[in-house]
């Protein structure tokens, strides 16, 4: 007995070690959902478990025979569960009803990140061209997150140019297949913010910086209204809004590059998000600013690199040593103790 005593408390105090491979610190995450979740049914407020498996999802409208070409575009592997996403999710998951299989052409994969690193964007070219005219990665990674979306990488990608605002719907629909459906009320609100940074970033399209920087002012706001709700206060007004857009936007050096209107209709937007069930959630608070800080220096079409994937070798080799750890005591203590447990 005193041996099996002394072996359970030299595994607790190796379990306690943060062991590093590879740079990274290996630990153990337990998930956690706000007490401010909306119910089961109606969706998670924000995402509360790690994506269990890297997806695929192709948009329905992509031709058959370029679909192993796009694959290869997002890096999609054989371990990859592939999805299909059609106009019926496109109005599922963000309440827009009349979009056409034939239209949903952008498509995504979606890899586990490390816990704590938010959610980052690529845009992969597609034969050599971006196709995707519009939506930038800040864009993309911002937006998810005000759905609910955490610790993701996301790749984007489509065989002909199009505007990618259908490429969300794939990131939704693989996270209801990972097992967690997020609030409509999130991904709506979420889309709507999409839409009115469009104009702003489309008119500023020779400044590369001008989206991550737009996108980080969007964040910051989107993080005081959340705490603003969550301290009992009430809900900002639209003119409230605008003034904190504008502080926001002028922090970030870019306010002469934004008209009042844009202001104005982005505003109205975060208006939305934070009635949203999205806003009542101390871990989206902790999300967004953690995004936005990432957005604010962020250029170009690429936010992650191969060091931000989780690798799932890291834990295969945390298991291994653990195993190998334990025999070797066990083998220690059976030697001094003549084999008696």
């Amino acid at each position: 007995m005193k041996l099996k005593r002394l072996l359970i408390g030299l595994t607790v105090a190796t379990l306690g070690l943060g062991i590093g491979f590879g740079g990274r610190t290996l630990a153990v995450h337990a998930d956690t959902t706000d007490a401010s979740s909306s119910s089961a049914s109606s969706g998670s407020t924000v995402q509360t478990k790690a994506l269990s498996k890297a997806y695929v999802v192709y948009g329905a409208g992509l031709a058959s025979e370029d679909k192993s070409k796009v694959g290869e575009a997002l890096g999609a592997k054989s371990n990859y569960s592939e999805l299909t996403v059609n106009g019926s999710d496109y109005a599922q998951y963000l309440n827009s009803a009349g979009t056409t299989d034939a239209s949903m052409i952008s498509s995504v994969s979606l890899a586990p990140a490390d816990p704590g690193s938010g959610v980052k964007v690529n845009i992969a070219d597609y034969d050599g061209q971006n196709n995707i005219t519009e939506v930038t990665s800040q864009q993309y990674a911002m937006v998810a997150t005000m759905a609910g979306v955490k610790d993701v990488i996301i790749t984007v990608t489509a065989d002909k140019t199009v505007s990618g605002e259908s490429a969300l719907t794939g990131v939704y629909k693989a996270l209801a297949a990972d097992g967690l459906t997020l609030n409509a009320e999130n991904t709506q609100a979420a889309n709507g913010v999409l839409d009115a940074t469009q104009p702003a970033i489309d008119s500023n399209s020779k400044d590369n910086k001008y989206p991550g920087k737009l996108m980080s002012a969007v964040g910051d706001v989107s993080s005081d209204l959340a705490k603003q709700r969550q301290d009992g206060n009430d809900l900002a007004t639209k003119a409230d809004i605008e003034a904190m857009l504008q502080k926001a936007l002028a922090k970030k050096g870019i306010a002469d590059q934004t008209s009042s209107t844009q202001i104005t209709n982005i505003a109205v937007a975060l208006s939305k998000v934070q009635s949203a069930p999205v806003s009542t959630s101390k871990t989206y608070i902790k999300n967004v600013t953690n995004v936005a800080d990432n957005l604010a220096n962020s250029i170009g079409n690429k936010m992650a690199s191969v060091k931000d994937f989780a690798n799932s070798a890291d834990a295969q080799k945390a298991e291994n040593f653990f195993v190998q750890i334990w025999h070797k005591v066990v083998s220690f203590f059976s030697g001094i103790f003549g084999g008696n447990a």
